[in-house]
């Protein structure tokens, strides 16, 4: 590829590679494999690609489709409905068709990216995480797309996408959420520790102190923590994102608490930060 003023940045190389993946997880599936549901209530595995779609193309500045008649009641806000608008839009058409519609879409959001002034990437400007330099906001972009890729993989029995630039984004994401589930979910005293233990090749222990009134994590644990968490690293983002229950997790053995049982049960169940 030639040169161009956005050819280095990391955000998108790592798009790159994700949307690659994507399209592979998707390739030559039947009619049953693209209707099959997903961890994401009301959406099958070419609904999570129409999803995908839609935000990408908003971002080309394409048209967005009439709104849904009828919205479902899995819709909790208003950017459900905008995706859900997208996703309506295709739910009759091949999934061949929807896979190809993805890969033309991702190779024109990719061609405008690496077309960017270095400079386009500094600035300040709306995101769904508040107002962040354009570079944050495509980390959303790589959190959503990465996150909703195995979404589809799970749905479809095809692992793959791991350990890579997705799945190292998003682990780092839900490390630092958790200040976040502590201080404000949970809410514990001053004084409360928390440890998670995050197992797997992008593991690594994510210290939680709570003082004055907030909590932070830390490089390390000043004392003993009042509550350990462990887990691996796929349960640890799967909870943050609310792709699986807390109470599966405990009865399968993929998470474990020790010391302060009650504090360890409350974490768990807040551990969901995604809208």
């Amino acid at each position: 590829m030639a040169e161009t003023p956005a050819a280095h940045e990391a955000v998108v190389d790592s798009l790159a590679e994700v949307w690659a993946s994507v399209a592979d997880a998707c390739r030559d599936l039947d009619d049953s494999q693209w209707a099959l549901p997903t961890d994401c209530p009301g959406w099958s595995v070419q609904d999570q690609l129409s999803h995908l779609i839609g935000v990408e193309r908003t971002l080309l500045g394409d048209p967005a489709p009439e709104p849904v008649n009828q919205v479902p009641p899995y819709v909790k806000n208003a950017i459900g409905e905008m995706n859900e608008a997208w996703i309506e839009a295709r739910r009759q058409r091949p999934g061949s068709e929807v896979l190809a519609e993805f890969v033309d879409v991702t190779d024109r959001r990719l061609a405008a990216l690496r077309g960017f002034p270095p400079e386009k990437f500094d600035e300040v400007g709306w995101s769904p995480i508040g107002q962040v330099p354009y570079r944050d906001f495509m980390g959303t972009r790589l959190l959503d797309s990465w996150t909703h890729e195995q979404d589809i993989r799970r749905a479809l029995d095809r692992p793959g996408g791991r350990n890579g630039a997705g799945e190292t984004h998003i682990v780092t994401q839900c490390a630092g959420a958790m200040s976040f589930v502590v201080g404000k979910k949970v809410a514990p005293p001053d004084g409360t520790t928390v440890l998670f233990e995050v197992g797997g090749d992008l593991g690594r222990r994510v210290p939680v102190v709570v003082e004055g009134g907030r909590a932070s994590v830390r490089p390390e644990l000043p004392s003993p923590p009042t509550v350990t968490l462990a887990m691996d690293q796929e349960t640890f983002w799967r909870l943050g994102f609310g792709r699986v229950s807390p109470a599966d997790v405990l009865a399968s053995g993929e998470a474990s608490i020790s010391g302060d049982a009650a504090l360890g049960q409350q974490v768990l169940e807040s551990m969901n930060f995604m809208i």
